[in-house]
């Protein structure tokens, strides 16, 4: 992988062109289902208070989750200090990975006994939340309504799917797939604590890579925190950078990383 060359693709296509957004020429605040953040910015040190005075208090007007999505590489150095001093606090730091979908070694057997299915249609989405709340320990009910809504369209945006071993759900991950991008993204998976260690977690992230495939796609992408980050490099995702957010104090809580809980 050419990394200076995906994280530019990343740059563009990821951060500043997302849809739906309030952009100007030097910030991008995209607009999600319950979640709103401040994606892309290209400030220095004479325009920064201002950009960040300005969108901080756009964040506060938000219902749902909002953040400041500050990556390794953005400028002005100081900039996570202005971001603090305007009243955010700092979450835990993630790195982005990404994988060439062709890079993947997608034929890797699953292990036995295991089955990783879509979560398509209204009662597979209820086992997704359970599985989710089971794991993470609070509700997944607002991501469950994103899911089933997605399900209405021919080529949903997001999906879901769950691990079962013995029948059994045990583990649970989504995906998005990003408009007018070559990156599908993965979110939120988790696996049961008694589950742990036997390679699900890895399962679902290749069943959802195969989706990315199936609808071409050329890249992965992940927010991956480190109970993550090696098993994800493992099956050839590299980092290209870091990432932060921060919140508002009073901010509800996000839709998991890749991953909290394996």
């Amino acid at each position: 992988m050419d990394i200076e060359l995906t994280l530019e693709l990343f740059d563009r296509q990821m951060r500043r062109e997302v849809e739906p957004a309030e952009r100007d020429a030097l910030t991008t605040l995209a607009l999600g289902d319950g979640w709103s953040g401040v994606v892309w910015s290209r400030l220095d040190e004479s325009n920064a208070d201002a950009a960040v005075t300005k969108l901080v208090a756009r964040l506060l007007e938000f219902d749902g989750h909002a953040e400041w999505k500050l990556y390794g590489y953005d400028r002005p150095d100081d900039l996570a200090q202005r971001l603090v001093a305007a009243g955010l606090e700092p979450q835990d730091q993630e790195a982005v990975v990404v994988a060439e979908l062709c890079e993947l070694d997608l034929d890797a057997s699953l292990p036995v006994g295991v089955e990783v299915r879509v979560a398509g249609d209204a009662e597979a989405v209820e086992v997704w939340v359970e599985v989710n709340e089971l794991v993470f320990g609070e509700s997944y009910s607002g991501v469950g309504r994103l899911l089933l809504r997605a399900l209405g369209h021919e080529r949903p945006r997001d999906l879901g799917v769950v691990a079962y071993a013995g029948g059994e759900p045990v583990s649970a991950g989504r995906i998005e797939f990003n408009e007018r991008s070559e990156f599908a993204s993965l979110w939120g998976g988790g696996t049961l604590a008694e589950w742990r260690g036997r390679g699900i977690y890895r399962a679902t992230v290749l069943e959802r890579a195969r989706l990315a495939q199936e609808r071409g796609y050329r890249f992965l992408q992940v927010d991956a925190l480190p109970t993550s980050q090696p098993i994800l490099e493992r099956l050839g995702f590299v980092q290209l950078t870091t990432t932060r957010p921060y919140v508002p104090s009073r901010t509800s809580p996000a839709p998991a990383s890749e991953m909290t809980s394996k």
